[in-house]
């Protein structure tokens, strides 16, 4: 299994302090928040990393992972001249991914505390399909959000006025290389970019997603409070 771990973004909801660095370099606890995200990988058993962000602190980036040796992985990098959404970005894995290779996507701002060892073990014994987290959460209404029926994710509606569940889809994803084929088939969306929801619900039309619960802590630090949050969370944490 390869690991994708997705740092890119413009970080509007974290200004001023991402007028000057890329979010996914600013502090959490002791490390830069990108860390986190290595750390999650590695000890997930997933040591062959792409790190795809935007020009913003790409050398930044360089310098502090290296080529991820001292976290116990081989980094390599691409950079995505223009927002255009999370698929757009992990488009640009395909040539990182072997056929019928599996692939473990992170967000870089998704913090957590569950280990994603089982669940990994688990996929790569699958033979094809896709894997989201869900964590559940006091305003759904914020972000993507499964419907259920019978055990299984029918759809995922972003965003929803009148949520299903209180279960969001965080930004932990695993696909088969078929993911590939399915970006190609995307339109942007009303905001103009290449959604991940939509990769998503193309598996669950066809019966190929599954999920699992996370049931540690989570966050998506892409605010002042979150951020904050994770910090306090990870302070006394030893993820080195």
């Amino acid at each position: 299994m390869k690991g994708i771990i997705l740092a890119g973004g413009t970080g509007t909801r974290l200004r001023p302090m991402t007028n000057i660095i890329n979010k996914h370099l600013l502090p959490v606890g002791k490390y830069p928040m990108i860390h986190y995200a290595i750390h999650k990988m590695t000890d997930a058993g997933v040591n062959d990393i792409l790190l795809i962000t935007g020009k913003q602190s790409a050398g930044i980036y360089a310098e502090y992972i290296g080529s991820g040796e001292a976290f116990g992985a081989r980094v390599s990098y691409r950079v995505q001249e223009h927002a255009g959404g999370i698929a757009h970005a992990l488009e640009m894995a395909e040539a990182f991914v072997a056929p019928r290779e599996k692939l473990l996507v992170l967000l870089g701002d998704n913090l957590f505390e569950d280990s994603l060892r089982l669940a990994v073990e688990e996929f790569c014994a699958r033979g094809e399909g896709a894997h989201v987290f869900l964590k559940k959460v006091d305003d759904p209404k914020a972000y993507g959000v499964p419907e259920i029926v019978d055990g299984r994710i029918v759809k995922i509606v972003e965003k929803p006025d009148t949520p299903s569940c209180d279960y969001a889809v965080t930004g932990l994803y695993m696909y088969d290389s078929s993911v590939f084929d399915i970006i190609r088939t995307l339109k942007p969306s009303a905001r103009g970019e290449m959604e991940i929801t939509d990769v998503n619900n193309v598996y669950a039309r066809q019966g190929k997603l599954t999920h699992s619960m996370l049931c540690g802590w989570w966050t998506d630090a892409g605010t002042h409070n979150a951020l904050l949050e994770a910090g306090t969370r990870m302070i006394g944490r030893d993820e080195a």
